[in-house]
């Protein structure tokens, strides 16, 4: 299979990129704004949180400033996990925090690898 997929790896990691920070800016939308069926929060934490989801899932999607916006998404996640998640049981499948494990580590990966060949931040060290 990595022969087939190999080459087509770096849009593959694009489209990773685009998905999951896309997926994550929704979250913060319904926090921050009501929007997408959630309710609008009024707990300063969970704005907080709205917001490295909203603006950091938008940095992650375009692929700008990625690496760090992952790396802090990423953490996020982890204390979500261990705060709302893992009093509920040991197992993410027991206290349904599986979205938040998969978010840590998929955002972990992101931080690894930085934004990108297919990224606005490729596209302006281009321009230069």
């Amino acid at each position: 299979m990595e022969r087939f997929l190999g080459k087509y790896s770096e849009a593959l990691y694009a489209l990773l990129r685009l998905i999951a920070g896309f997926l994550f800016t929704c979250h913060g939308a319904q926090k921050l704004f009501g929007a997408l069926g959630g309710e609008k929060v009024s707990d300063a934490l969970m704005q907080v949180a709205g917001g490295i989801e909203f603006f950091g899932g938008i940095l992650i999607a375009v692929g700008l400033f990625a690496g760090w916006a992952a790396f802090i998404a990423s953490g996020m996640m982890a204390v979500a996990y261990f705060k709302a998640h893992a009093p509920g049981g040991f197992w993410p499948i027991q206290n349904h925090g599986e979205l938040a494990v998969l978010y840590c580590f998929v955002f972990l990966y992101i931080a690894s690898r930085g934004s990108g060949a297919f990224s606005l931040e490729r596209a302006f060290r281009k321009g230069r």
